[in-house]
């Protein structure tokens, strides 16, 4: 299956590194206009530009504190001042501030919650009027295993990514007659810089709960947004998509 975006223009938010840079480059490789967002990453979206523009493909960096709505509208201007449209939104942009709650700060809190939960609801309302004028539009948030199964010391990062599972939902309920669809993409362990610490203090234990016994890689998790973006995933709208290897079959023990 050959997925043809040519005629589509893509924001991908967090996408100056690991699975934000990944997805762009998927989107772009099907032939999608790309609008990378990202704060204070200049030089490695630099990087990723030149490496589309290599690829025969069109893109352009959008410095942005996804936190704020007002940046958020900004670069949905921008990309339909240089684009004309937009017709892919990918939710990418994500932190982590690890801890036990009892010890938690609430700027950890917050950080966190605003920029994984809020910069979602900031750049889907503020793309929402441009895909329902043209009555089309895919949403892909990256969400998290961990925000359907839980864990420990990350309560400020489950709660987010569970309400991005909510608020997917939500929002396809509202859009679907418009054309729009929206999904969630909930990855297990992958191989970014994000999830180093994780990884090495675990050594192989969460490796040997995973069935197809290997982290994903970033471009595992692009694949599967680039399908679901693409007209061939049309039908798909208001699911929280689980890849992970295999590693929640085995339950939470």
């Amino acid at each position: 299956m050959t997925i043809d975006l040519k005629t589509r223009v893509a924001i991908v938010t967090g996408a100056a590194q690991g699975i934000g840079r990944a997805i762009a480059l998927a989107l772009s490789e099907a032939g999608a206009k790309v609008a990378v967002v990202d704060y204070k990453k200049e030089a490695k979206a630099a990087e990723l530009i030149k490496l589309i523009e290599r690829g025969k493909g069109e893109a352009f960096y959008i410095e942005c504190d996804v936190r704020k709505r007002p940046d958020a509208d900004k670069a949905v201007e921008a990309t339909v001042g240089r684009y004309k449209k937009v017709d892919i939104l990918v939710n990418n942009a994500g932190i982590v501030r690890d801890g036990l709650l009892l010890a938690m700060s609430e700027a950890d809190w917050r950080d966190v919650v605003e920029t994984n939960l809020y910069g979602a609801f900031n750049f889907i309302q503020a793309v929402m009027q441009e895909m329902v004028f043209q009555k089309y539009g895919r949403i892909v948030s990256i969400s998290s295993l961990s925000g359907e199964m839980g864990g420990v010391g990350q309560a400020n990062y489950i709660a987010s990514k569970g309400g991005i599972n909510a608020l997917t939902k939500a929002v396809a309920s509202e859009m679907g007659s418009k054309n729009i669809t929206v999904n969630a993409v909930a990855p297990g362990i992958v191989m970014t810089e994000m999830t180093n610490m994780v990884r090495h203090l675990t050594e192989d234990s969460l490796l040997k709960r995973i069935p197809l016994g290997r982290y994903a890689e970033p471009q595992d998790i692009a694949n599967l947004v680039r399908f679901l973006v693409s007209e061939e995933a049309s039908y798909i709208t208001g699911q929280v998509v689980t890849i992970d290897g295999g590693y929640s079959l085995r339950g939470k023990n």
